[in-house]
């Protein structure tokens, strides 16, 4: 029969096979522990009577909400049904705050936005619900005696008033960043969600569900409780907290009951890779396993690889883990990865993409243009999830404003979240809209690092969390890191290997160091049913002093070991720039020796630029980005300093990797002369040294004349560093022009170039050099250090075409980031002279026509500027194609995320490196 409503499901399931049902774990379970079994009839039998005990209570009526709080499987599924067939609307609520001041302001919220509603609860979590809120308690307890119920032969279990449209439940979001909300979930939007689920992929119509996720996440309910009634199958719960203490029985369980579907975070999947006794051989069986749906969080492409290993090799299909995008507000899991790991391990991501929409949805990109419009992204622009259908809800309980901002004006909902539909159809998420670290001005993915750090910790930690706070010293943000260790009190020599795994892996990702923490206990962490830590309440109660106790404990820990001091004595030289070095970077600096290199505490660019300042001021000299890249300690900067203010002798190099046993990579700066931005791309580069070319210009030096003489410059400065090929050398932007040139010179000097890479540009580029005034290149230039948005420069570009160069130079001064401005030491005069050398190089070639011929091209497209194709299919196929014209074999072309400007950003360099190593790699170098 065909279900319109839920209780129609249930005693569809009731009527089916009497042997299928409900088996439950107690806590505390281990495989040899005895599960209850209660059949679907038994089931529907019981939530019937307890349906009759809520009709009863004074202040239950049909359709209003009633809370549920418990922490088992059995009594929240009961409950639920209980209320369901009462026609009342079950809202189940998740575990309360440690913190009894964000307990009580939870209930508040709560019991203000339901109307001081029932909730049914055991008797132990009574205190729970201590101080003044409203909500109407009753127990378990109760409600079996009797105890409080009026004398009424009001007969519950009714299911009359219930039609398809109406509401079935209400399932509360996390409420991280404040007030929870209430989404209404319609028994129709719940059973087209289940129709959508079943049509993904085929299971085994006697195999059973597995679910350790709390009922209070839309996850247990709809994609194992309900989907489970859907086909008529048993269904498994067992506690998450045993499965975390022991990550082998999940997979005994799997095996032991023939599972066919179930549920995992990539957190506990981590676990399960580093837990000890799984990596011992077994006797499991997992040829029935059809389905394991990951989400909640961003899956690390190693972890699916390696699980998806393991798990093929006692029978499952290759393909069986599934990363997924589900919210709560469209009914759970609605875009699936069937297909992985092999199109994210083919298209070289880091993190899994999420896959295609089930029947009943359809997801779309926006980007919002000038006028605040939304218009679609094309494929593999970043920008704003959106989806509609049958399976999305209609609004937030109570709440029309929240539901307002929610949907689109043509009736999309707005998930919130950032990410690209990828070549191959597949959502890669980016990251929440609101959820993204703005470490000195970059964007950081925090689901990114988080990944990251699981990975690089395996087994030396419990939990880990990544997320931004506010710094006390800079009153800036910073990305924050908690751990709770295997073992607490930590050992010192521990803490220290932990701490400098932290920092190296940040500093990997996103050119930051992080501030670290240990915490004395996993209960502190504000943890989801799902298992998932929220980084906004992280945040909260870390600004909130809640961990200052466990952090001056840390701090302690780690001061506790003394390591060996150097013999080597600084100079007077030495002594100021190691005083300057904490000028600029505070903390991270503190007890840094005069041999230890910079980069080693996490030096990002802008950290760069704002020691530049610290130098410039004191020494009086303009000392370059490039001479303190390439010379990272207070010994080898002093001398250099000695040289430079001996000489004004111009060099291009800057040495970016030194260390490697590969081919050395050659980078050719930008349009803006500049080679910071290839400092994420070096990090990311598999055993090879990295250099790259920085312009003439900065240094009160002669900008270049003519494209010639920059590349006699280059060439002369490559060979010098490097006598002999084979060479790599690839240019980005404006860079490949120039790459391009160089190539030629050393190939007609018979030296052999086997890799030449464009970062997205064509050959044919003097129409575009044409377009680029000088006021142009300051408001791009702008745009780079971050003084102004992207959205912000685009819609004063025209305005700033029409002004002379001092009144575009004081307009843009006047919009300008102060505090920025003043962070990057950045006035009339520097910001003057770097314009001249941007514009000096887009001028050169304003007349550049390519010619000649070289052996070999790799082309690397992202999405291309507006003003230069309307599409990605546009620009390969009528600009970025016209290389064949010039090389001698066909040319190789690689995808990769992102735009034009941000293809290189934290976001995206993780793919770029990987795709650029790949190429490197299949060209023999």
């Amino acid at each position: 029969m065909r279900c319109h409503t839920l209780p129609e499901l249930l005693r569809k399931a009731a009527q089916g096979d009497p042997s299928r049902g409900l088996i439950f774990y107690p806590l505390g379970s281990s495989i040899t522990t005895a599960p209850t079994l209660v059949s679907y009839r038994e089931f529907l039998g019981q939530a019937k009577e307890k349906s009759e005990r809520v009709a009863q209570l004074k202040e239950f009526a049909p359709g209003r909400p009633v809370l549920l709080h418990f922490d088992s499987h059995w009594e929240n599924i009961l409950w639920f049904w209980a209320i369901l067939l009462a026609n009342g609307v079950p809202v189940p609520t998740p575990p309360l705050s440690n913190v009894a001041e964000h307990r009580i302001k939870h209930l508040q919220s709560l019991s203000s936005l339901l109307g001081s509603p029932i909730c049914i609860t055991s008797t132990k979590f009574i205190p729970s619900f201590a101080g003044d809120h409203g909500i109407k308690l009753y127990t378990t307890r109760d409600l079996k005696f009797g105890l409080h119920l009026p004398n009424s032969d009001s007969m519950g279990g009714q299911t009359t008033g219930t039609d398809a449209e109406g509401l079935a439940a209400l399932m509360l979001t996390s409420g991280s960043t404040g007030n929870a909300k209430a989404v209404r979930l319609r028994h129709s939007q719940i059973l087209a969600a289940l129709a959508g689920k079943a049509s993904v992929r085929g299971l085994g119509l006697d195999t059973p569900f597995l679910n350790f996720t709390g009922m209070d996440h839309v996850a247990a309910l709809t994609e194992l409780h309900l989907h489970a009634l859907y086909h008529g199958v048993d269904q498994i719960h067992v506690h998450a907290s045993d499965l975390l203490c022991s990550p082998r029985l999940f997979l005994d369980l799997l095996s032991l009951h023939e599972v066919s579907r179930t549920f995992a975070p990539n957190f506990f999947l981590a676990q399960l890779l580093s837990s000890p006794d799984v990596k011992t051989p077994q006797k499991w069986d997992f040829s029935n396993l059809k389905w394991l749906v990951s989400g909640g969080e961003a899956n690390n492409i190693d972890i699916c690889r390696e699980i998806s290993s393991l798990l093929s090799r006692f029978g499952a299909p290759t393909n069986v883990l599934s990363p997924g995008f589900g919210m709560t507000e469209i009914c759970g899991g609605a875009i699936y990865n069937v297909n992985c790991p092999q199109h994210d391990l083919q298209n070289g991501y880091a993190v899994a993409s999420v896959g295609t929409c089930i029947e009943g949805i359809e997801m779309r990109i926006t980007r919002p243009d000038s006028c605040s419009e939304s218009f679609c992204a094309v494929i593999n622009e970043t920008g704003d999830l959106e989806v509609r259908g049958a399976v999305v809800f209609d609004g937030y309980f109570n709440d029309d404003v929240s539901t307002a901002a929610a949907f689109t004006q043509d009736g999309w909902f707005r998930t919130g979240d950032r990410a690209f539909i990828d070549s191959g159809g597949h959502l890669n998420m980016v990251g929440r809209t609101k959820d993204v670290m703005n470490i000195n001005g970059v964007k950081i993915s925090p689901a990114d690092l988080q990944s990251s750090l699981e990975k690089s910790l395996e087994c030396l930690v419990r939990r880990v969390i990544c997320f931004p706070s506010t710094s006390s010293r800079t009153r800036t943000e910073q990305i924050t890191v908690a751990y709770v260790p295997q073992n607490f009190p930590t050992n010192p020599n521990d803490a220290h290997k932990i701490n400098a795994i932290i920092r190296q892996t940040s500093v990997l990702i996103s050119g930051a160091t992080p501030f670290t923490f240990a915490l004395s206990s996993e209960m502190l962490l504000p943890v989801t049913t799902l298992g998932k830590i929220s980084r906004a309440k992280m945040r909260s109660l870390f600004e909130g002093g809640i961990f200052d106790q466990d952090i001056k404990a840390y701090h302690e820990t780690l001061s506790g070991v003394e390591f060996p001091s150097s013999n080597v004595v600084p100079n007077k030289t030495e002594l100021m720039l190691l005083e300057d070095f904490r000028t600029a970077f505070g903390d991270r600096c503190d007890d840094i020796g005069v041999d230890e290199c910079i980069f080693e505490v996490g030096i990002t660019s802008v950290d760069l630029i704002r020691l530049k300042r610290q130098l410039d001021s004191r020494l009086d000299i303009d000392i370059a980005i490039s001479a303190l890249i390439n010379n990272p300690t207070a010994r080898s900067l002093a001398a250099a300093i000695a040289d430079l203010q001996s000489s004004t002798k111009y060099n291009p190099v800057v040495t970016l990797r030194r260390g490697g046993n590969k081919t050395p990579l050659w980078l050719v700066h930008p349009g803006i002369g500049e080679v910071l931005v290839f400092l994420g791309l070096a990090n990311h580069m598999d055993d090879r040294p990295v250099y790259a070319l920085r312009a003439r210009g900065f240094d009160d030096g002669p900008l270049f004349a003519n494209i010639g003489e920059a590349v006699d410059t280059y060439c002369t400065a490559i060979t010098s560093h490097q006598a002999k090929g084979p060479y790599a050398i690839a240019g980005y932007s404006y860079g490949t022009m120039l790459a391009f040139e160089i190539v030629k010179v050393l190939e007609s000097r018979g030296a052999e170039v086997p890799f030449f890479g464009s970062f997205n540009l064509p050959p044919h580029i003097k129409t575009r050099m044409r377009q680029l005034t000088w006021n142009v290149c300051l408001l791009y230039l702008a745009c780079f250090l971050d003084l102004v948005t992207d959205e912000y420069a685009e819609s004063i570009e025209g305005e700033l075409r029409r002004l002379d160069r001092r009144q575009a130079l004081q307009r843009l001064l006047n919009i300008s980031d102060a505090n920025r401005l003043a962070e990057l030491g950045m006035d009339e005069q520097k910001l003057t002279k770097w314009t001249d050398v941007a514009y000096g190089l887009q001028n050169m070639a304003v007349d550049y026509e390519a010619s000649g011929m070289i052996s070999s091209i790799d082309v690397f497209h992202a999405i291309p500027l507006r003003v230069a194709a309307s599409s990605r299919a546009d620009w390969i196929e009528n600009h970025l194609s016209k290389w064949e014209d010039f090389c001698r074999t066909s040319p190789r072309f690689h995808e990769v995320g992102g735009e034009h400007y941000t293809m290189l950003s934290p976001t995206h360099v993780s793919r770029f490196s990987n795709t650029l190593n790949r190429a490197l790699e299949a060209r023999g170098i």
